[in-house]
C-alpha cells in the first residue's frame, strides 16, 4: 500500500507540471479524490482486504495522501493566479512619461476672493451676512438714509430709475435702512446688532480704467448702546491689516455722507511704497480705500430709533478697489470681460 500511495503520489506531480489553468486542476481533483472512481476511493476500497491490525496504520496513510492531494492542488492553483497576477500587471504596464491629459482646474474670480476674505473678518467679529435689493425703492435707497427728493447730494449718484419710486440701487446701504426700520417695527430690546451686505450696484458712468457704472460694494453697520468713533477706528484698522499686511497703517480724514456724521474718508499706507511716496500713491504715502463714520441722528429718526439710546458705525467698501489694490490690478474692466489668462492668474490664491 505504502509503494502504492507513493506511486499516485509521484503521478499527481507529474500531472501538476502540466496542468496550466483551473479546468485541468478541477479534473486532477475529480481523478484523485471525488469521482466515484477516484484513486482515493480505490484505495480505500482495497483497504478492505488488509488484515484488521493494519487497517489503522493504512487508514492513516490514506488520510495524508488526500490531505496531500488537496493541499498541492491549492499550491499549484495559487501559483497559477500568482503567475496570471504577474502576466496582467507585465502588459497592462503604464507608461509613466508619457504627458497625461491636461485637467483644466477652476478657481475663483478675484473679487469673489476678496468678498470672502472680507466676509470671513467679519463673521468672526459676530457680524450677520445679510442678502440685499438690486432693484430698491427711492424710500430705502434714499429718503431713509436722509437724502430726500430734491436733495442736491442725489446728483452725486448718478441713479438709474426703473419708474419714479423704483431704482437700481447706488448703494448696499439700503440695507442699512431695511435693518433699522425692522428693528423699530419689531419694538423689542436690542444692542449691538451687526451686519454686512454685499453686492452689484449701479451709478451712470463713463467706463474706463478706474470707473464702471456696474460695481460691487460691501456695506456693514454695528448699533448698541455704547458704540463710538473708536470702535469704527479699530474695526477699519483691524480690517486693512487683515486684508493686507500687519504693517498696514490707517488715516482717517473728515469727509462728508448725508447718512453720517462725522463722516470720514479711510486711507491706507500705500501698498506699493509702504507709505514712503510713489507715483501710485501721488507720494502722499496713502491710498483712499473706503467710506466710514457714525450713523447720522436723522437717519435713526427717519427709522424710528432712538438716538439718545443708540449710536451706530457704518462702513462701505468697494471690493473692486480693494482687489486692485491687493493684486496689482491697472484696470477695472479686466474683473468683467472673463478673459481666461487673466483669470487663470488667481488659481492659486484661497482654493
Amino acid at each position: 500500500m505504502k509503494t502504492k500511495i507513493k506511486e499516485l503520489d509521484e503521478h499527481l506531480n507529474n500531472e501538476l507540471k502540466n496542468s496550466t489553468n483551473e479546468t485541468s486542476l478541477d479534473k486532477l481533483k475529480t481523478s484523485f479524490l471525488t469521482s466515484k472512481d477516484s484513486k482515493l476511493n480505490k484505495l480505500l476500497e482495497e483497504m478492505k482486504s488488509y488484515p484488521k491490525e493494519q487497517k489503522k496504520e493504512i487508514g492513516q496513510m490514506i488520510n495524508r495522501f488526500k490531505f496531500g492531494v488537496l493541499e498541492k492542488l491549492e499550491k499549484h492553483r495559487q501559483e497559477l493566479a500568482d503567475k496570471k497576477y504577474k502576466h496582467r500587471l507585465e502588459s497592462e504596464k503604464i507608461d509613466i512619461s508619457i504627458q497625461g491629459l491636461k485637467q483644466n482646474r477652476g478657481q475663483k474670480h478675484p473679487l469673489n476672493l476678496v468678498i470672502n476674505e472680507i466676509e470671513d473678518i467679519f463673521i468672526e467679529l459676530g457680524y450677520d451676512l445679510v442678502n440685499g435689493n438690486e432693484f430698491e425703492t427711492d424710500e430705502f435707497c434714499f429718503q431713509k438714509l436722509n437724502l430726500p427728493i430734491g436733495h442736491p447730494a442725489r446728483d452725486m449718484q448718478d441713479t438709474f430709475y426703473i419708474d419714479k419710486n423704483t431704482v437700481l440701487r447706488t448703494h448696499c446701504t439700503n440695507m442699512t435702512a431695511r435693518t433699522l426700520s425692522k428693528l423699530a417695527e419689531d419694538k423689542t430690546e436690542f444692542n449691538n446688532v451687526a451686519m454686512i451686505s454685499y453686492g452689484n450696484v449701479y451709478r451712470r458712468d463713463d467706463d474706463d480704467a478706474t470707473h464702471s457704472h456696474q460695481f460691487m460694494q460691501m456695506d456693514g453697520f454695528l448699533i448698541g448702546e455704547n458704540i463710538s468713533f473708536a470702535n469704527l477706528k479699530w474695526t477699519l484698522e483691524y480690517m486693512c491689516k487683515r486684508l493686507f499686511n500687519e504693517k498696514t497703517t490707517i488715516r482717517m480724514r473728515p469727509s462728508f455722507f448725508p447718512f453720517t456724521e462725522p463722516s470720514a474718508e479711510v486711507d491706507i499706507s500705500c501698498v506699493a511704497c509702504a507709505g514712503k511716496g510713489c507715483n501710485i500713491c501721488k507720494h502722499s504715502g496713502f491710498i483712499e480705500v473706503l467710506g466710514a463714520g457714525m450713523i447720522n441722528k436723522e437717519v435713526f429718526a427717519l427709522n424710528g430709533i432712538d438716538a439718545n439710546k443708540y449710536q451706530c458705525l457704518a462702513f462701505g467698501i468697494g471690493i473692486e478697489r480693494i482687489a486692485m489694490l491687493k493684486y496689482g490690478i491697472k484696470n477695472i474692466r479686466d474683473f468683467y470681460e472673463n478673459d481666461v489668462r487673466f483669470l487663470e492668474q488667481f488659481k492659486f490664491f484661497g482654493n
